[in-house]
């Protein structure tokens, strides 16, 4: 499986962005460390992790602290190492589109074929609420690497990753 990991983190002089290898990570509390280690002083710490063009899971880290998971599909954590670690311990399927009520057009994804989980409003509060997150992932055509990229826009962060990627 092809992985990209990718953590950004918020701190008083804003957003900076890097790139992780998670490859001899063994369980959450060592991705957690390795996430924490990118900016320790940043109040806010996201890591999105991409998987052969069909999976992505993003955790959050608050004050280094507060850890909040989402998985675009629960497949990811029986199909790959690295997605048994980071989505393994998450139990709770993500609201389902149903329970969200009606929203934007833009917000209607496709027919689900995923099942995602964990907490699909992790980035509410950032501006990337569990309908919006939802339906990116649900879109036809859009590749974890294009709801990466339209999160980051939104948090304020998308030049940040572009430098990442083009790097």
């Amino acid at each position: 499986m092809s992985i990209f990991a990718a953590a950004v983190a918020r701190a008083k002089s804003g957003w900076t962005a890097s790139e992780l290898d998670l490859s001899g990570l063994a369980d959450i509390d060592e991705v957690v460390d390795a996430l924490r280690d990118t900016e320790p002083d940043a109040d806010l710490a996201v890591l999105f992790v991409e998987s052969d063009d069909e999976y992505l899971a993003i955790l959050r880290l608050d004050e280094g602290e507060d850890l909040r998971v989402f998985g675009s599909d629960s497949a990811f954590a029986e199909e790959s190492r690295i997605g048994s670690v980071l989505l393994g311990e998450v139990e709770t399927p993500a609201l389902g589109l149903d329970d969200l009520g009606s929203g934007d057009e833009d917000d209607k994804p496709a027919e689900p074929d995923a099942d995602p989980v964990g907490d699909a409003d992790l980035l509410g509060d950032l501006g990337v609420n569990a309908q919006r997150l939802l339906a990116l992932c649900g879109m036809d055509g859009m590749l974890p690497s294009d709801v990466t990229a339209e999160i980051c826009q939104r948090i304020g962060c998308g030049d940040e990753m572009e430098e990442l990627r083009e790097a």
